[in-house]
């Protein structure tokens, strides 16, 4: 265990959950749809709502991931942390979609909190986390 999944665990920003088949769902359904809110947007030369919507589809996604696993996030970058230990050091996820979220989250907050965004940003979030989606429904066999 890396001692930054260990610290989310010890501060509560990570805990152990039993999810059930239906929260799984019930979170890629929200993905698809924030993706499907996320293109909308877009279309409508909303970058900013597109990129947070494009943002919380890969967030839904890593959460449903996680909760295969037994936890739950309290924090966002904790939700990253767990994903790398529970799946990418596990040789289960391709590092590039860590690296996408992690991206995304960055663009997402600069979108909310700074105004900053664009639309090449929204659009690269928007197929990253249509990518993403995919892999993680394969992956679930979903």
């Amino acid at each position: 265990m890396n001692s930054d999944f260990k610290k989310c665990l010890d501060d509560r920003k990570l805990v152990v959950f039993k999810a059930s088949s239906v929260m799984i769902e019930k979170e890629l359904k929200s993905a698809a749809y924030d993706l499907k809110r996320a293109r909308i947007s877009l279309s409508e030369n909303d970058a900013k709502w597109a990129t947070i919507q494009g943002y919380y589809a890969m967030f839904h996604t890593a959460r449903a991931l996680i909760y295969t696993k037994g936890y739950r996030e309290k924090s966002h970058r904790c939700l990253a942390i767990a994903l790398k230990e529970l799946f990418v050091d596990q040789g289960k996820l391709p590092t590039e979609y860590l690296n996408h979220l992690k991206d995304a989250m960055d663009l997402r907050e600069d979108a909310d909190y700074g105004f900053i965004y664009d639309d090449e940003s929204a659009k690269n979030i928007i197929d990253r986390a249509d990518k993403f989606l995919n892999y993680a429904k394969s992956l679930l066999n979903i």
